[in-house]
């Protein structure tokens, strides 16, 4: 090996490492926001926290807004933006419920679901490559969360099933993002989510609203500072590392949400959350790695995925 092979190679395994460390800071902080939301629904109803979650989100868009002005809502696809909003906010209002009626490793493997799901949506609304691996792996994944829930063997979890429903919304919208994404731009994308998704959690949460005391204001803010700092370290992992890389440390999220459902809140997740969790992961993890194999082919050989 010379040395300009070994000074491509160090950055690359830097890289890696970096990856890794944001995807693990990533998992601590979803499961943090988890964690955070359980605790504070004990005082503040989930819709309620939906809300000020959208609420602080919109101030931390605020200065960018401010910045560049009325440019950043020019779009050709405001339907789409209203849509992706509004799905947002069933996704939030959703899944913030089930957290709060499912213990924490339950809800984390639940909802590694969202990809597997968006991968059989890419099939029927983008038309992208659908063939015996994938199949295979998503019959896989779709059997792991069978076996998380157990329908028919296991008292009805609602929960579970909240988490799932959020989970669909989401792989959805992905689906929309990707759409958007060929036109405008992911702050585009967050601002108009943000500026739909508020109105829609206020009128949720006003039926049940109460005023938060400061103390609970802290904790709401806190729901949003997760959410926003596993957001960024989300993104960035992907951007130091290859995919395949970084993807199997999101499963530290079940490992932290074990930990934290104990410690805080007493749970011991049985063993069908971890086997049917690793079984979605796995899925999850090789339909990842054929995608990244299929886009290295491409531009070498045009090979498509057998």
């Amino acid at each position: 090996m010379n040395r300009d092979d070994a000074a491509e190679r160090q950055p690359q395994g830097k890289g890696s490492l970096r990856g890794m460390a944001f995807m693990l800071v990533s998992g601590l902080c979803a499961t943090g926001m988890n964690a955070t939301v359980r605790y504070a629904a004990a005082q503040v109803h989930s819709f309620e926290i939906a809300f000020f979650r959208n609420f602080f989100g919109a101030i931390m868009l605020a200065p960018i807004f401010i910045r560049h002005g009325t440019k950043l809502l020019r779009t050709r696809h405001i339907g789409l933006h209203v849509l992706r909003g509004t799905l947002q906010s069933g996704q939030t209002l959703t899944f913030y419920v089930g957290v709060t009626l499912s213990p924490l490793a339950k809800v984390t493997a639940v909802n590694f679901t969202a990809p597997l799901i968006a991968t059989v949506l890419a099939w029927f609304v983008l038309g992208e490559t659908f063939r015996a691996r994938r199949i295979a792996a998503l019959a896989f994944g779709f059997a792991g969360t069978m076996v998380v829930i157990r329908p028919g063997f296991a008292d009805f979890d609602l929960g579970a099933v909240l988490v799932l429903c959020s989970a669909s919304l989401w792989a959805v919208n992905m689906m929309i993002s990707k759409v958007l994404a060929r036109t405008d731009s992911s702050i585009t994308i967050t601002l108009y989510t943000s500026l739909v998704a508020l109105p829609i959690t206020l009128i949720a949460a006003l039926p049940v609203w109460q005023t938060p005391t400061p103390e609970q204001f802290l904790w709401l803010a806190a729901v949003a500072a997760f959410a926003t700092i596993r957001h960024i370290t989300f993104v960035q992992a992907f951007r130091e590392a290859d995919v395949t890389a970084v993807l199997p440390f999101d499963f530290t999220k079940l490992i932290w949400a074990s930990a934290i459902g104990y410690v805080m809140f007493f749970e011991t997740p049985d063993v069908w959350t971890w086997v049917g969790g690793i079984m979605i992961f796995a899925a999850v993890t090789y339909i990842a790695y054929r995608e990244q194999q299929v886009q290295n082919q491409i531009p070498r050989s045009g090979d498509k995925d057998p």
